[in-house]
């Protein structure tokens, strides 16, 4: 069974996040391999799931999404300290 998308609605040119099949994707962990975040870039897009439950929906961002969350990451937006 595919993974689905649905219930994530876009506009534009987003709208065909929702038909990605994530099926084949090639999933990457973070440098160490040990993270629970995994990504994956398909179709121009970026997925990004929870490693220790692959079966739940997946995250997608467009490439200007993932641009703004690497960007903000990166100067500690997301920091909880």
């Amino acid at each position: 069974m595919a993974e689905s998308t649905t219930g994530v609605h876009r506009t534009g040119a987003e709208r065909d996040a929702q038909d990605l099949d994530l099926t084949g994707a090639d999933w990457r962990s973070g440098s160490q391999g040990a993270g629970d975040v995994q990504i994956a870039f398909v179709e121009g897009f970026v997925a990004m799931r929870n490693a220790r439950r692959p079966e739940n929906p997946s995250l997608i961002f467009s490439p200007a999404e993932w641009r703004a969350f690497v960007i903000n990451a990166r100067d500690g937006e997301f920091d909880l300290t």
